[in-house]
């Protein structure tokens, strides 16, 4: 279960959903519907490895490879944006687009859910009666402040 979090492992699960999604849709829905998905889910993965390359270079790259990373990083969102727009034109269901451009997420989630740590049972922990519970903010990840503690 100690696996890694890397491009690959996120774009096979979204093949898998992609691929399934699609045959789903084109015995249940539509043909149309079908072909809209395949469109988005091939617009999405396209999208999301330019984002992990974008990502990659603006985090490790350092000071030399982050300015052009970043401006193709804007660049990204008005390329989709028109390929979007182009296959709406072409008659692509939109439906079907929308949910093949979101098969990301559910693959993203999968992905790292794998690639979570171990847990470890002799990590040091509070007891569930312990009162520094209460004093933790889980909205803001943070102790609460006296002055707002006392203003309630």
């Amino acid at each position: 279960m100690n696996a890694t979090l890397t491009q690959g492992s996120v774009m096979g699960w979204n093949l898998a959903f992609s691929a399934g999604a699609c045959a789903v849709s084109l015995a249940a829905v539509s043909p149309r519907f079908a072909a809209g998905l395949a469109v988005g889910a091939a617009l999405e993965a396209a999208n999301f490895r330019s984002l992990f390359r974008s990502c990659e270079r603006i985090f490790f790259a350092g000071g030399s490879g982050a300015g052009p990373a970043v401006a193709t990083f804007g660049l990204r969102f008005v390329l989709l944006g028109g390929m979007i727009f182009v296959a709406l034109r072409a008659g692509i269901h939109p439906l079907g687009l929308l949910v093949g451009l979101s098969l990301i997420v559910p693959a993203s989630l999968l992905a790292a859910w794998r690639a979570r740590p171990p847990v470890d049972p002799t990590a040091p922990a509070l007891t569930a009666d312990d009162p520094t519970w209460d004093r933790w903010n889980p909205w803001f990840a943070r102790e609460n402040d006296e002055a707002e503690e006392e203003e309630k």
